[in-house]
């Protein structure tokens, strides 16, 4: 099977990846688990010396790999180097904390001693989506490698060359051979990757349907999954709220990599009392974003990853105007391109509000009341996180155990840090990525007692 990757803003072909044998992708799995009898015996001191080295690799060729980010996915390139330099923090920060994280956790009992002791698992499978295409990968695999495991990589078959620079770098900065390797394979060989005995665990990023037959084939092996799926975040707006900062707050929020993101702002969700004049700046300040080439420095917005992205947001736009919703700005589509859209009278029944939109459409919905809009918030299967927007910062953190999300951000757009935990709930998966937690998904925490 031969993988093409197209860049999305010119059609244009830039390379292509012949999958891997089936013996080919044993070897890669045996050669990790090789790998990891050695590495989890390497001391947590020089496991994190590693990230030092991977961390300046990210700096001083960002604008490389930036480049490449862009030419495969369509990513605006000044959020390309953002994304880069995010993965460089990511490594800077385990660096200076896996140590501790990791540590043994004393617990008083009647024995002599007893602890927790933190240790690997062995290969873990990541199989992850193309939007974020380095920052996925490393909010992955830099704390499961760091833990001791070792890692194999299925990336989005449109951005396999991202994939093999990712593995190029970690041998860069001197990582053993196979600790992270990368597999150019067909989806189809993931019951038998999660089959071999040397595989312990498997992340997924992606979307709903596919992380659900991932954690069935996991649970069929007994093996432990993490699920990072869909997202139809609320961006809620209380009429006390600076209705300024909340529209370039907004933009932001929606526009981001082409509305290309699980943590998005989808639903926004506007009290009547400053709908209009919310509508109206946002619609405004559109109207300013420059769409174009990817790779131009004033770009804002790009194309979509692939054409057929393009033609499903607009086919939801379609569908929910038949049932009522105003198109009240943009909503064109061509090729891998959606311009920016804007829909009013938006309700529950409808594919905009019920669904995952992955581009830049902004679902605009009015609410009467907080209650209404707590309600609304939580109105869907999704439940990765909300923002809310207000000056009584009490008022709002007396409803955080209101929202089931599981993020809850006031007065700032709903963002990954490494310093935070991550992580969705009900159809948007389980288990938490990043902090100390991410660092502790994927290690057997091993009781020790002497007496």
């Amino acid at each position: 099977m031969i993988f093409k990757s197209i860049n999305p803003y010119s059609g244009k072909e830039l390379a292509s990846y012949t999958a891997l044998s089936r013996a080919a992708l044993d070897n890669k799995i045996q050669s990790a688990s090789e790998a990891y009898n050695s590495w989890k015996k390497t001391d947590i001191q020089d496991r994190t010396a590693y990230l030092f080295r991977l961390s300046r690799l990210l700096k001083d060729n960002t604008n490389n790999y930036a480049q490449l980010i862009t030419t495969e996915m369509g990513k605006p390139i000044a959020e390309s180097r953002a994304e880069i330099l995010k993965c460089a923090w990511l490594c800077e920060y385990y660096a200076a904390n896996a140590i501790d994280f990791l540590a043994d956790e004393i617990i008083h009992t009647d024995a002599q001693k007893s602890y927790v002791s933190h240790q690997p698992l062995g290969v873990v499978l990541g199989i992850m989506p193309w939007n974020f295409p380095f920052w996925q990968v490393f909010r992955f695999a830099i704390p499961a490698i760091t833990a001791g495991n070792t890692v194999l990589l299925k990336h989005a078959p449109n951005v396999f060359g991202c994939a093999l620079t990712i593995e190029n770098i970690f041998l860069d900065a001197a990582y053993p051979e196979n600790t992270f390797q990368q597999l150019v394979v067909h989806h189809d060989e993931i019951k038998h990757i999660l089959s071999h005995e040397a595989v312990q665990a498997v992340s997924f990023t992606g979307s709903e349907k596919v992380g659900a037959a991932v954690a069935a084939l996991a649970g069929s092996q007994i093996k432990k999954s993490l699920l990072e799926l869909g997202g139809s975040n609320a961006f809620v707006v209380w009429p006390d709220a600076n209705i300024y900062e909340a529209v370039e707050i907004a933009i932001n929020a929606r526009m981001m990599n082409s509305g290309q993101s699980c943590i998005a702002a989808k639903r926004f969700l506007l009290h009547e009392k400053i709908y209009e004049e919310f509508v109206s700046l946002f619609i405004t300040n559109i109207k300013k974003l420059k769409i174009g080439n990817p790779l131009d420095e004033s770009t804002q917005l790009g194309p979509l990853a692939r054409q057929d992205l393009a033609i499903k947001l607009k086919q939801q736009i379609n569908d929910s105007i038949k049932l009522g919703a105003e198109l009240l700005y943009g909503g064109s589509q061509q090729d891998a391109f959606h311009e920016p859209a804007v829909l009013g009278n938006v309700r529950p029944d409808m594919p905009v509000f019920e669904e995952e939109t992955f581009g830049p459409l902004a679902a605009m919905i009015k609410i009467s009341s907080i209650e209404e809009s707590i309600a609304l918030a939580n109105k869907t299967k999704y439940g990765l996180g909300v923002s809310i927007f207000t000056s009584e910062i009490e008022k709002a953190l007396a409803y955080t155990k209101d929202i089931n999300d599981g993020a809850f951000f006031i007065n700032e757009l709903v963002k990954s840090d490494p310093r935070l935990p991550f992580g969705g709930t009900k159809k948007s998966g389980f288990g938490r990525e990043l902090s100390k937690d991410g660092l502790l998904e994927f290690v057997n925490k091993k009781t020790i007692y002497i007496k």
